[in-house]
């Protein structure tokens, strides 16, 4: 059922008008992330270098491309990524109430993860020395793209994806996922647990350029064609016989959908672990300013989503300082009222 109309839709402000605010409030958000920290660069002198008033110092210039620009490019991916991927999903399944979750990457990167971490050190030293430390974050995508081909092949029937089979056995197999990490987890040491519990609240304390440049591959091309499947999105809205009619190739965009969801938020949690809330919430905050046409809903989502990461992570950084909180804890606490706003409001639309 296609949701009408309320109050005030006619009231919108231009979707053009909101995509520059993001991009300045994205600016923004950046320069702050990059003169916020423990080392003493704060804005203020950030901003005179780059006006060229007071070169950075070699300890600045380290602190600056070393450790804060590869953190706000990892945490601009994830988050577009995340959002994107969540946007893609509402509009496939029609219900913005969806996240990626649904088609299985969070399920099958957190068993990854999980059988990385524990038993890792069965690995043949050789394998062991060639992988280094990219093993938990492989590990951790090839899970989460394995969960959704399985997902995919069982909710396929005579050339068909049934949106209701792949959302059921999203629930089936996230439970099977669940019960295997739970007896990993026990079998894990202290160790282990330890990097369990901060894998699965997520982070970008780990960010580096080599990080970042192993997902990016998968994460960029998503973004820059989830819009061109903007009309088909729109079109689905009537429902899939209507959009069928209208001569989209609805099989083939599920699974474009799909698979894009898989690779780009597959990617983004191997690189910075179990980060909830983004996929669900952007694109619903800005269906509420712009409405739901996908045309400006995808890339305004991603750089909201990049926009709240990088925000998310100063205040990580910030509110324990010299300890840095998991980034999850606080997209999680960010994002459940809203979520729970959410869920009311839908409530009191439906009238219930």
């Amino acid at each position: 059922m296609v949701a009408l109309p309320h109050a005030g839709e006619g009231r919108r402000p231009n979707p053009l008008h909101v995509t520059l605010l993001l991009a300045a409030l994205l600016a923004g958000v950046s320069l702050l992330s990059l003169g916020t920290g423990a080392a003493g660069l704060p804005p203020a002198r950030l901003l005179s270098a780059l006006v060229g008033a007071e070169p950075l110092t070699r300890a600045e210039r380290l602190v600056l491309y070393d450790i804060r620009l590869p953190r706000l490019a990892m945490g601009l991916v994830v988050g577009a990524a995340l959002a994107a991927a969540g946007a893609l999903m509402q509009g496939l399944f029609r219900n913005p109430l969806a996240d990626p979750g649904i088609v299985g990457v969070g399920a099958g990167a957190g068993l990854g993860a999980v059988l990385a971490i524990v038993l890792g050190g069965l690995l043949p030293p050789a394998l062991a020395a060639l992988i280094g430390g990219h093993l938990v974050p492989f590990a951790a995508f090839l899970g989460g793209w394995t969960a959704t081909l399985i997902l995919t092949r069982v909710a396929a029937s005579g050339g068909a994806t049934s949106i209701a089979t792949l959302l059921l056995a999203g629930i089936a197999l996230g439970a099977i996922a669940g019960a295997a990490t739970g007896i990993l987890t026990y079998l894990a040491n202290d160790q282990q647990l330890r990097d369990l519990t901060f894998w699965s609240m997520g982070s970008l304390a780990g960010a580096s350029w080599a990080k970042i440049m192993t997902a990016l591959p998968l994460i960029l091309p998503v973004l820059l064609l989830a819009p061109f499947l903007a009309h088909a999105l729109n079109a689905l809205a009537l429902g899939e016989v209507q959009a069928a009619h209208m001569g989209i190739a609805v099989e083939r965009i599920k699974r474009l959908a799909i698979l894009g969801t898989a690779a780009a938020a597959g990617a983004a949690t191997a690189i910075a672990g179990g980060i909830g809330f983004i996929g669900i919430v952007v694109p619903h905050l800005l269906r509420l300013a712009t409405g739901s046409d996908h045309r400006a809903l995808l890339p305004n989502a991603a750089l909201l989503g990049g926009t709240l990461l990088i925000g998310a992570d100063m205040i990580a950084r910030t509110i324990t300082a010299p300890a840095e909180l998991p980034i999850g804890i606080v997209t999680a606490s960010l994002g459940a009222p809203v979520f729970l706003w959410i869920l009311l409001r839908r409530k009191g639309l439906s009238g219930i």
